[in-house]
């Protein structure tokens, strides 16, 4: 039997996404690509377990890795990028199509926004892509939830745009490394709902996040 994709290599591996068997070679060069592989695939596994033993190099011209982030504002901000963090996860568990590549769009923006705020200037670029849009927007609302708290309790410890820039700017890096580059890959989004355990719309293994 040929391999339904390609229609000219021998169908060896059984493809749980399209319930058939397919080459290998199929199985290879379409994982998350136009695949959408679920994440229990043992062949999706192995993939994902040398793609660890092999990190990928990031092009130079990557967005945001010319950025000097202090080591100080990430671990003196653990609690709000913890929160940044399980909004993600919590938006991800209710947008089953969300890939890692939507996340890494809404956290880039999200930053270059938060950019031009410290320089004291208002632009604002959210993503066009709806998906991506929705989660941006839904951290524009937590961090607007949050900065209004702080007013109301005047506290002293209040975060600073520069602050929340360099937060954004290091989750965006994190997922960057995370994830393997593949339009439909789905590492990042995994890794992110792993950090919360106790949290019920997520329901996955226990984890946290180590900030290096």
């Amino acid at each position: 039997m040929s391999c339904p994709i390609c229609e000219k290599r021998k169908a060896s591996r059984f493809c749980p996404a399209k319930a058939e068997k397919i080459c290998a070679v199929c199985c290879g060069t379409e994982r998350e690509v136009t695949i959408d592989c679920p994440a229990d695939c043992t062949y999706l596994i192995a993939a994902h377990r040398y793609e660890s033993e092999h990190p990928r190099d990031l092009p130079a011209d990557t967005p945001l890795l010319d950025e000097n982030i202090p080591q100080y504002i990430i671990h003196t901000h653990q609690q709000l990028m913890a929160a940044l963090a399980f909004s993600i996860a919590k938006f991800c568990a209710a947008q089953p199509a969300a890939v890692d590549t939507d996340i890494l769009a809404a956290l880039q923006a999200l930053a270059q926004t938060y950019k031009t705020l410290s320089s004291g200037l208002i632009y604002e670029k959210p993503p066009q892509l709806p998906l991506q849009g929705e989660l941006y927007a839904a951290l524009v609302t937590l961090l607007d939830e949050i900065k209004k708290q702080q007013a109301d309790r005047a506290a002293s410890g209040s975060f600073k745009d520069t602050e929340v820039f360099c937060l954004l700017v290091f989750l965006y890096r994190m997922g960057l490394l995370r994830t393997n580059g593949r339009p439909r890959a789905r590492l990042f989004i995994e890794f992110l709902r792993g950090q919360f355990p106790q949290a019920p719309e997520l329901k996955r293994e226990e984890s946290r996040i180590i900030v290096p």
